[in-house]
């Protein structure tokens, strides 16, 4: 299911990046604005997922995901959801 809520997340990342004429900051304001408004229960869950990529057999395998815009908009919501390296 949260390999649903990134693809959601990221298509809709995209709808709003083709419908601007300033299609990169377009595409990083809604990632902004939907991380913004995740609750602490939905960001716990999301890290709780497998990077994009590494899992081969899962949902967030090397598949349409994982590539283009799709897949730079995920993974810039997983490092987001990341906790800080110390």
């Amino acid at each position: 299911m949260g390999a649903h809520a990134l693809g959601a997340a990221a298509y809709a990342a995209k709808a709003a990046s083709l419908a601007a004429l300033d299609r990169g900051e377009a595409r990083e304001r809604e990632v902004r604005w939907q991380l913004g408004r995740m609750t602490v229960g939905v960001r716990a869950a999301l890290r709780r997922l497998p990077i994009l990529g590494e899992d081969s057999s899962g949902p967030l395998g090397m598949g349409l995901l994982a590539v283009g815009e799709l897949g730079m908009t995920i993974r810039d919501i997983q490092a987001d959801l990341r906790p800080p390296q110390s």
